[in-house]
């Protein structure tokens, strides 16, 4: 078994293919709309450029049936609060994505710092969703 795609709960798909395209520089892969229950059900996928076996799919937070409106509000919290989980990205130079990704917009909540495991940063997307850009530090083979 593979990893083909995880998903983010995102507030407006369109902002969110926006902001994954244009200030973090992925790529679409998927831009399906398909009839549903309630009108239009849209398959939003992206994924770094030059990694083709994995994606990320931009999901709309769904009402009733799937959800009632509750839960749907409280999806939608824990999103914006940066809790419905994150997304982790490496680079091979944390410092250069750090400053690539700001001068495209992207509003960092931690600059680059080192840790035990490598040069780490974070971000959060429009929804709310966090992001770690890390550096990994080489492990001598032992």
């Amino acid at each position: 078994m593979r990893i083909a795609s995880a998903h983010l709960w995102v507030h407006d798909q369109q902002v969110a293919l926006e902001f994954w395209t244009s200030k973090v520089g992925m790529e679409v892969r998927q831009d399906v709309s398909l009839p549903d229950v309630d009108g239009v059900f849209r398959w939003l996928t992206v994924g770094p450029p030059g990694q083709d076996d994995v994606s990320i799919v931009l999901m709309a937070v769904p009402g009733p049936p799937m959800m009632d409106d509750a839960t749907r509000r409280q999806v939608l919290d824990l999103t914006a609060k940066g809790f419905a989980g994150t997304v982790f990205l490496t680079t091979e130079d944390c410092r250069r994505s750090y400053e690539e990704l700001s001068a495209r917009g992207v509003e960092f909540t931690e600059a680059p710092h080192e840790l035990p495991y490598g040069i780490d940063s974070g971000f959060r997307d429009p929804s709310g969703n966090s992001v770690r850009v890390t550096q990994l530090a080489e492990v001598p083979a032992g």
